[in-house]
């Protein structure tokens, strides 16, 4: 009767779920995530003004660059992902090895290029990474849309509210501002331009991105039968946020200090360009 009692107390071990064909799946989805934060990235990590900045850029700015880098990470994980999994537990997931996965990438490639030396200072190896891993994030996040076969690129980007598709322009922008955001040649156009080139520029952007909203298919579109309605709706506050975007590119950057007010709104003005474009082909990207 023990040997009984006993042997019906014995729980019964239960099987692991532990599907192949969808394990493998996530593995070709990760593969193509490495691929996306190489394809994304591969201009900043080739870029010497990077470099520098990873070695001298205040530690507060870095922090605070991934800091908010993490909730933008976030919500291009709901928006795109880089695997077919939904959820908020599986966007916190993608959102990790997302960033993870900037990090090794960053890591790897810049050992690789020799800019990394194995003697090289803790505290300059891990700026520079770091700095490099924020935007091979996103990379990685987007790369099921650029990077898969046809029909298996969908996106959440679809049902996207209003703020939502100003969250995608805003993300935009920052990919496209960060890849000229540390050059000189961006500081030295912006003191070259006279007042007439700022407006040009200002007139030139909000045309593009008028244009490009509609042609890249943005949630706007609807609305091409009525431009104005449009432009106040989705081109302003689209350049407003390129506006944005840039100058807190431009501060992390330091590109801020020491300098006249007329010079940073003249940077900010030149940088927005392809913030602006950015924002506007959202939609390509996401």
């Amino acid at each position: 009767m023990r040997a009984a009692g006993r042997s019906a107390n014995v729980t019964t071990a239960q099987p692991i779920d532990f599907n192949i064909a969808r394990e493998r799946g996530y593995l070709r989805d990760l593969g193509r995530a490495f691929a996306g934060a190489l394809v994304f990235n591969i201009p900043l990590l080739m870029t010497m003004e990077m470099w520098e900045q990873g070695v001298v850029m205040d530690r507060g700015r870095l922090l605070l660059f991934i800091t908010l880098g993490l909730p933008l990470l976030y919500g291009l994980a709901y928006y795109a992902g880089f695997s077919n999994r939904r959820g908020v537990v599986n966007d916190l997931l993608d959102t990790a090895v997302a960033l993870a996965v900037g990090f090794v990438t960053a890591s790897f490639l810049l050992i690789l290029f020799a800019v990394i030396q194995w003697d090289a200072p803790p505290r300059e190896a891990v700026g520079m990474v770091s700095l490099q891993a924020i935007p091979g994030a996103m990379g990685a996040l987007l790369a099921r849309k650029q990077l898969s076969g046809a029909g298996r690129g969908e996106t959440d980007e679809e049902s996207a509210s209003y703020f939502g598709e100003l969250f995608l322009m805003a993300a935009g922008a920052l990919f496209f501002a960060l890849n000229v955001a540390p050059t000189e040649e961006m500081i030295l156009i912006a003191y070259k331009a006279t007042a007439v080139h700022v407006l040009g520029l200002i007139t030139a952007s909000l045309l593009l991105l008028h244009l490009i909203v509609f042609n890249a298919g943005f949630a706007g579109q609807e609305e091409a039968d009525k431009p104005v309605t449009a432009f106040f709706h989705y081109t302003l506050p689209g350049y407003a946020i390129a506006l944005g975007v840039s100058l807190f590119v431009l501060f992390i950057f330091g590109r801020t200090d020491d300098h006249p007010i007329q010079g940073i709104v003249q940077t900010v003005v030149v940088l927005s360009f392809p913030g602006a474009i950015g924002a506007a082909a959202a939609r390509l990207l996401v």
